[in-house]
């Protein structure tokens, strides 16, 4: 069996759930899923720090559910819930911008009309999140700190935290060679062919001076029963 489908998307159903949760007819479903994806893309460049791994949205008839899976739950509530509410409007702000300057039909943001409720769900170990993970190592190859450290490094943390086995894939000019490669690290075993496995995989780029370096993280997290 080929490596070519999505680890998250090929489970989805049996084991994992949607991470966009709304119905809509052909003229909505493209809006909304376009706003979706910019929403995340925001979130994620804003709670950075505060470790977002996932962002889940429901939609109701007039509502707005975000839920945020961070491993810093405090730096997102903030003193007094003083940080969730900055969220909630950041959210509604971000809304209103993405439907304005995005032509999506008929879809349309008004903050009079939609209630938008921000949930934060605590991560228990951030060290079997691949997102997390894939973002650190990124963060670490940015710095220009040596990739075989990095990497040897992390399957150490995350199969210490109780993970049934990891891989790490690095792709691109690596420490700054002239010529393009791969490199693939793997500690224990990952299952990709097994559909009751819970694998959690995260892809993410990594801007050097000599260019992109893309890092992809299989994180096996138990066995099946």
């Amino acid at each position: 069996m080929g490596q070519k489908v999505h680890p998250y998307g090929f489970r989805l159903g049996p084991l994992y759930t949607w991470i966009s949760r709304w119905f809509a007819d052909d003229s909505r479903y493209a809006g909304l899923l376009i706003q979706d994806v910019l929403l995340r893309e925001e979130l994620m460049k804003r709670l950075k720090t505060a470790g977002l791994a996932q962002a889940e949205i429901e939609r109701s008839i007039n509502k707005i559910r975000v839920i945020l899976h961070v491993s810093r739950p405090g730096m997102v509530i903030g003193r007094g819930g003083t940080g969730l509410e900055d969220i909630k409007k950041f959210v509604e702000k971000t809304l209103v911008t993405i439907a304005k300057e995005k032509r999506l039909g008929k879809v349309v943001f008004d903050p009079t009309k939609m209630k938008v409720e921000v949930v934060v769900e605590p991560i228990k170990e951030p060290n079997l999140s691949a997102q997390i993970v894939a973002s650190n190592i990124a963060d670490q190859l940015i710095k220009r700190m040596p990739h075989k450290r990095i990497c040897v490094q992390t399957l150490d943390r995350v199969m210490t935290a109780g993970a049934n086995g990891v891989k790490i894939k690095l792709a691109g000019r690596i420490a700054g060679a002239e010529i393009s490669r791969r490199e693939t690290y793997k500690s224990g075993s990952i299952p990709l062919s097994t559909i009751r496995e819970q694998v959690e995989y995260a892809e993410v780029p990594a801007l050097t001076k000599s260019g992109y370096i893309g890092v992809k993280v299989w994180i096996y997290k138990k066995a099946s029963n």
